[in-house]
């Protein structure tokens, strides 16, 4: 790569030494400045990520007080000595407070959060609470779709590589809980809800894509779209930010960034970037096989290794770790083939985007969407070329139909929309549970659906004739 800027030691790490050269500019990146101990903090929900920001405020000696909608909320027995308020707002609770530290239950235009701007009080989320308490470096990601993924594979690279990662943020444990220790990186996946109101300078940041989501809480598509831009927005020059080259929102998102942009694709090799050629990934001029062909998956490695090499992951723990990766549960995960039909549970699926993206990654698709609608457009769900079938189902079923360009029938439940689709699916076809929408109207979460899914698919494989 003659004449490529990203030839610096953060981009380097491919052997041991270059692995201490990325050390040293994990040390030298250092934390964001300090909050004031002094200061009295008002934590908006006591959750999982409200009370490790309590905690966390608890040992930086400051004053705390909870408010929670909930009338029956409570908080651990560790922090009874805070106050706690429920039930309406007052903004008298805002009296002598210097510190907002919300959650996502929580809407930017919620009372709360209107009374913190109108009586001028910073807002956070814990996330962003703790990283402004954070000594040590962290990589960020962020995306609509395979951020958990791209997380994931990222740490694993790290670990296999024979650095102290740790998982945190909107998965594993809460950013509070790890501020003070002695970890050598942390891999940190962001939401749009915490990214809101952010403002984080990681080592290295990846942004997969960018579609539509979430807009029943950010009002609108720019809105979203500004929310997620703040994962490098904020970054130093010689951050490396790593991102979707195929994807045209990415793109024009990311042009104005300060960092080392490095394009990366699952589908070819980008110029000056990370990607695939001859059916080989490449990062940083080193070859990985993979067996996966999914395009999508192919992007979250090629995302994953572009950020670990920033934290100084070795070509050896890239590669063991790719080798040992398999798809998250319910994210295309093939449950069983009957009669040959694959029965493929993709049901973290929650919004179109998603949901496209995974039938066009099949032939010949009948596919099962539906729930409840996050306030997206629904219709072009029903349009991807590869569709044979589409049974809509739950909440959103009729207004998903209604879209569709092949024929859609609609359906009360999942468990119809399943018996329907086995009643016309034929050997080669791929039955794809892939909602496009959330799960509330019919299970507790995406999860839920899936596991369902999976047990009424295996039930059929069951009564499979010998």
């Amino acid at each position: 790569m003659a004449g490529d800027n990203r030839h610096c030691s953060v981009l380097d790490p491919l052997s041991d030494h270059g692995r201490d050269r990325g050390r040293h500019l994990l040390c030298r990146l250092g934390p964001g400045p300090r909050l004031d101990r002094s200061m009295t903090t008002l934590i908006l929900g006591t959750g999982l990520s409200g009370v490790a920001a309590g905690r966390l405020a608890q040992r930086l000696g400051q004053e705390v007080v909870f408010y929670d909608e909930r009338v029956d909320a409570s908080i651990p027995a560790d922090l009874e000595s805070f106050p706690v308020s429920v039930g309406q707002w007052s903004s008298e609770l805002l009296e002598g407070v210097d510190l907002v530290v919300t959650s996502p239950g929580f809407r930017p235009e919620s009372p709360p959060l209107m009374a913190a701007a109108t009586h001028d009080v910073s807002v956070v989320t814990e996330a962003g609470f703790a990283l402004d308490n954070l000594d040590t470096p962290y990589i960020a990601v962020t995306g609509t779709n395979g951020k958990s993924t791209v997380t994931e594979l990222a740490n694993d690279m790290l670990v296999e590589s024979g650095i102290d990662a740790v998982a945190a943020g909107n998965i594993g444990a809460p950013l509070s809980d790890l501020v003070g220790t002695s970890h050598d990186v942390l891999v940190v996946e962001l939401s749009s809800f915490q990214l809101h109101w952010m403002r984080p300078n990681p080592l290295a940041a990846a942004l997969l894509n960018v579609a539509p989501d979430h807009l029943d809480w950010h009002g609108s598509f720019a809105a979203y779209s500004e929310a997620k831009s703040r994962v490098y927005s904020f970054m130093d020059r010689e951050g490396v930010v790593a991102f979707n080259a195929d994807d045209t929102v990415v793109v024009e998102l990311v042009a104005d960034s300060r960092a080392i942009k490095v394009p990366c694709s699952g589908i070819r090799l980008p110029d000056q970037g990370n990607g695939v050629r001859d059916g080989e990934l490449v990062i940083n001029d080193v070859g990985y096989f993979s067996p996966l062909t999914d395009a999508s998956f192919r992007l979250d490695i090629v995302v994953a290794g572009t950020v670990a090499v920033a934290a100084g992951a070795t070509r050896e723990g890239i590669a063991r770790a790719i080798e040992s990766f398999t798809p998250a549960d319910h994210r295309r995960r093939l449950v069983a083939t009957i009669d040959g039909v694959s029965w493929v549970n993709d049901s973290k699926a929650t919004n179109p985007h998603a949901a496209m993206a995974a039938a066009s990654a099949f032939e010949s698709v009948l596919l099962l969407a539906g729930g409840r609608n996050k306030g997206l457009d629904l219709a072009p769900i029903g349009t991807v070329a590869s569709l044979r079938g589409l049974y809509a189902f739950g909440e959103s079923g009729p207004e998903i139909a209604a879209g569709a360009t092949v024929p859609a029938t609609v359906h009360r439940t999942m468990s119809e929309a399943i018996h329907a689709a086995a009643g016309d699916a034929r050997a080669g076809d791929v039955v794809l549970l892939s909602p496009g929408c959330t799960s509330f109207d019919e299970f507790t979460s995406y999860a839920d659906r899936g596991r369902v899914f999976s047990e009424i698919v295996m039930t059929m494989k069951g009564d499979e004739a010998p």
